[in-house]
């Protein structure tokens, strides 16, 4: 008995061991960002006290609790909680951003292999590319006339070029010894595309794919504020707006800005999941 007890004793100072040295490892990570985050809101706080124009950040906990602890109400029509409103924003990117990255990266390829089709394409694309978000939403009701698709169509013309001009640049950027090798194999078509294309292109196709599922995320917010009652957490805003309720616009710029972060986490984590160091 007694030698039992010991051996419990050795395994929770064992396990108690692990979570504190995991906990001081941690802990430089967590610490800097959390004391910049404290004394952002220390200093909102004093600005909205002394004059400032924007509720601080206590009284926007206290205007919008009720959406802050149910996140998940359903009231039916555009009347939802903000996790439904980002799950709807979402849900237009992810068909939106798959379907950029599928043309992205074909038309991308295609330029970067063959020389005539990006000079034909090259100055129509830079044009396209430097054309605002907004700017595409009166093209894109005019031209399809619903809101729903119309909001699709700004996030995928928003996140394409990104794609489409990284992977362009990584496939003419395949160093010269590999293709040479490539013909000295006498390697097919398929096989050169992937065990040479395909591999060497994927830095830059993943630095076009994490920047274009930022400006995706962009895009639908601006795409739904001008779009009226669809779902979603640029609508939400909007409507907010309107409504003069300024702490829910705040409570809302705060769900866009995680969601952004996780996101790009999300990107760099897929990355080095299958570009490993």
């Amino acid at each position: 008995m007694t030698t039992v007890t010991a051996k419990h004793r050795s395994n929770n100072n064992g396990s108690e061991n692990l979570i504190l040295a995991f906990i001081n490892k941690q802990i430089p990570e967590i610490l800097p960002p959390l004391i910049a985050i404290v004394a952002f809101l220390v200093v909102w706080q004093i600005f909205s006290l002394t004059g400032g124009t924007l509720p601080g950040p206590i009284q926007v906990v206290q205007d919008t609790w009720e959406l802050i602890i149910y996140p998940f109400y359903d009231r039916g029509g555009i009347d939802k909680g903000l996790f439904w409103q980002v799950f709807a924003s979402l849900q237009r990117v992810a068909i939106s951003y798959t379907l950029a990255a599928v043309v992205g990266i074909g038309l991308g390829i295609l330029i970067g292999v063959n020389t005539t089709m990006s000079k034909a394409l090259d100055p129509l694309f830079q044009l396209l590319r430097t054309v605002p978000p907004l700017a595409w939403v009166p093209i894109s009701l005019a031209a399809l006339r619903q809101n729903e698709p119309a909001a699709l169509f700004v996030i995928f013309i928003t996140s394409l070029w990104p794609i489409l001009i990284n992977t362009a640049v990584g496939v003419k950027e395949i160093p010269v010894d590999y293709n040479n090798v490539a013909k000295v194999l006498q390697l097919s078509q398929k096989e050169y595309f992937f065990n040479v294309l395909i591999p060497a292109a994927l830095p830059y196709i993943f630095t076009g794919l994490r920047i274009s599922i930022g400006l995706a995320w962009l895009a639908i917010i601006a795409a739904e504020i001008v779009m009226s009652g669809i779902v979603g957490i640029g609508f939400f805003i909007w409507d907010a707006y309107q409504a003069n309720k300024v702490s829910e616009v705040i409570l809302a710029l705060v769900y866009i800005g995680v969601v952004g972060l996780l996101l790009d986490k999300f990107m760099a984590w897929l990355q080095t999941r299958i570009l490993p160091e």
